[in-house]
């Protein structure tokens, strides 16, 4: 179910994530898109899945990202520059807004049309909440990468709630699951950015993607 990472590997990925990780700007409209001159990956989840304070611990930067109590914060595409080398897109929360269904809907168009036509889009990282599992929204937005053909990561958060047993339990439903979907990575990672655990391991897949 999960990569095997060497020590090297590990290790360099700790220091890449030394460097700099810079907030750029946030997108609204398909236009205001930074050129596509560097590879790029991209955080997705359900509204308070935890991609904020994914993020935020997997830099070591406690404002990086911008956290909320309050669901469907993010309503934008939010760009960070990492060391000059990789992009990277903290993408809206969905299955939960606090705004009109107007605005929610023009949200899904962006990130839909974003999806489908970023050609420098490497891997989403798909975030699930391990205390839920897959719900509707999930796989509806696993259906939508499946068809934009752009491969996917599942990461489970919050292990910190759950038992060990119940996390099994957990992995072993999506696994089956993720047999259905062409772009879905098998393997996933499970994360806890309260208790810091499996950051390395995300850290490690992202510098992958610096490398390619």
């Amino acid at each position: 179910m999960a990569h095997e990472y060497t020590s090297e590997q590990l290790e360099t990925a700790k220091v890449q994530f030394c460097k700099r990780c810079d907030f750029m700007l946030s997108v609204a409209q398909l236009h205001q898109l930074p050129e596509a001159d560097r590879n790029e990956i991209a955080f997705a989840g359900r509204s308070n899945v935890g991609k904020s304070s994914l993020i935020n611990a997997m830099f070591n930067q406690k404002k990086l990202a911008k956290t909320s109590s309050t669901p469907g914060r993010t309503q934008q595409l939010n760009f960070f520059d990492f060391d000059g080398k990789l992009y990277l897109v903290d993408l809206p929360g969905y299955g939960y807004a606090k705004a009109p269904d107007k605005i929610v809907k023009q949200w899904q168009m962006v990130l839909k049309d974003y999806l489908r036509g970023r050609p420098n889009l490497r891997r989403v990282f798909l975030l699930i909440d391990s205390r839920h599992g897959l719900k509707k929204e999930d796989l509806e937005m696993m259906k939508l990468l499946d068809e934009s053909a752009v491969v996917y990561q599942i990461i489970l958060t919050k292990i910190d709630k759950i038992s060990a047993a119940a996390l099994r339990t957990i992995q072993e439903k999506v696994a089956l699951e993720l047999k259905n979907h062409a772009a879905a990575m098998n393997e996933m990672i499970a994360t806890s950015s309260e208790k810091k655990i499996g950051l390395e391991f995300c850290q490690a897949a992202v510098c992958e993607l610096i490398e390619q």
